[in-house]
């Protein structure tokens, strides 16, 4: 097609694969490796804690996000909730009760993110110092199909119900005291 920029694949730029939405024009990408283009995409921390926060603490809201005690600053916040939506890991959807308000929530292609975030989970739980209760990480670690299986489902139904406890400061400082470790 003259006059029509083609991808490495052949694609024109903005036309739709077969079953893939048509794409706005993106920077050119650091490389082609999927891990790059995954972390380009939703690899800094505030995105992984929005996806985290929407997946398994039923957060739906902006001030949700920002009371989560996280200490995300609104305008990045405000940022990265443009950028996941934009990438089309998350929707916004209006409020059924209060047109004015929006609610958040994963896509299908937001959910699929459910076994990185497990991993990341068990992961972190394992190899560094943390609040999460380590019987309920190992309870996950050992049923991660029934743990996923439950996320799709509270998604698909759109329950809200938290999947997993707030961890706080608190907790790590005490285990940390217990240990004899500095937190």
């Amino acid at each position: 097609m003259p006059g029509k920029a083609k991808s490495r694949r052949g694609e024109v730029r903005g036309e739709a694969r077969a079953g893939r939405p048509a794409a706005k024009a993106q920077s050119p990408r650091r490389s082609g490796c999927p891990v790059s283009i995954s972390l380009e995409t939703f690899g800094d921390r505030w995105s992984l804690l929005i996806i985290r926060d929407l997946m398994v603490r039923g957060f739906r809201t902006f001030k949700e996000f920002h009371d989560s005690g996280e200490g995300v600053a609104t305008n990045i916040l405000a940022e990265r909730l443009r950028k996941l939506t934009t990438a089309g890991i998350i929707t916004a959807e209006c409020d059924q009760a209060d047109a004015r308000r929006i609610n958040y929530r994963l896509t299908e292609k937001g959910i699929d993110l459910a076994p990185v975030l497990l991993e990341l989970l068990v992961w972190g739980a394992r190899h560094e110092h943390t609040a999460a209760p380590c019987a309920l990480i190992a309870n996950m670690a050992e049923n991660r199909e029934r743990v996923l299986a439950e996320v799709r489902r509270r998604w698909r139904e759109r329950d809200a119900t938290p999947l997993l406890p707030k961890f706080s400061d608190a907790e790590v400082e005490g285990k940390s005291e217990k240990r004899g470790r500095k937190g």
